[in-house]
């Protein structure tokens, strides 16, 4: 593989200490408009980064690019250290085990509709190898650890949108990810439901889980984010604790942004 000076020089950087995961120069364009501008991000082990921004400014994107579910056009990804993207490239070994480390949640929850909530956490680990009798036994410990326990044989159409996107986080978590994603986990949720989703989040976030997670959450972005990034237009516009960015913003663009979700957080 030929590499570029420049994505030499950053796959040379060095990494903040504990990078979970580490984007440098970051490009994505569709249909020649630019959607991802040079974006720079890490993310340490055990951190919560929320980014928060207007539709359409790029954030899903981005998320999806750290998995490569959409593949960047130019920049440098690493997972714990490993480059899976550089220079055009995706140098990634096999695209199954990264999406083993690295976790997503959706939107739209995903499940498979033929199979019961277990049977639906179960599926990935016995592809991957895992014995039937012990991947059942991790299942029902994740469904119970989001509350699900007893939900455990209902199928998808049987579950309101919470108990599925808790189902979702539970089969996210069923081959251990070193890195979890979540694209706007409670968009589509009505206030109960997206209470409940909350919670399991917190809990995860609690137990030092590395999260990456788009949301138009506010309150949950200032309680349990340590770090708060800010993009639009396809750019990081800035980024820092909660209490800065969502408190005290700097950029004009940030601080629109905020007044439409009623005024900065305080």
């Amino acid at each position: 593989m030929s590499v570029s000076p420049e994505a030499s020089a950053a796959l040379s950087a060095e990494p903040g200490p504990g990078a979970a995961v580490v984007i440098r120069g970051l490009r994505k364009a569709f249909d020649g408009r630019p959607v991802l501008r040079d974006i720079d991000l890490e993310v340490a082990s055990g951190e919560i980064v929320a980014i928060i921004g207007r539709s359409g400014g790029g954030k899903t994107t981005l998320m999806r690019c750290v998995n490569l579910l959409e593949r960047p056009d130019a920049g440098l990804i690493e997972i714990n250290g490993e480059p899976t993207f550089a220079d055009g490239v995706v140098v990634c070994r096999d695209l199954a085990v990264l999406r083993h480390r690295v976790g997503m949640v959706f939107q739209r929850f995903n499940l498979f509709p033929h199979l019961t909530a277990v049977e639906n956490v179960m599926l990935a680990p016995m592809r991957a190898g895992t014995p039937e009798p012990e991947a059942l036994r991790r299942a029902v410990t994740l469904l119970t650890n989001v509350g699900l326990a007893h939900r455990g044989l209902a199928y998808p159409e049987q579950m309101s949108g919470g108990e599925q996107q808790r189902v979702a986080i539970a089969r996210a978590l069923a081959l251990d990810p070193a890195v979890l994603l979540f694209d706007e986990p409670t968009s589509s949720l009505d206030p109960e439901a997206t209470t409940e989703v909350l919670k399991v989040m917190r809990g995860l976030a609690g137990g030092g889980m590395t999260m990456l997670l788009v949301t138009h959450e506010i309150g949950f972005a200032r309680d349990v984010a340590d770090r708060v990034v800010f993009v639009d237009d396809g750019l990081i516009i800035e980024q820092g604790p909660p209490a800065e960015i969502l408190v005290r913003p700097r950029e004009k663009r940030t601080r629109e942004f905020l007044t439409s979700f009623g005024g900065p957080s305080s």
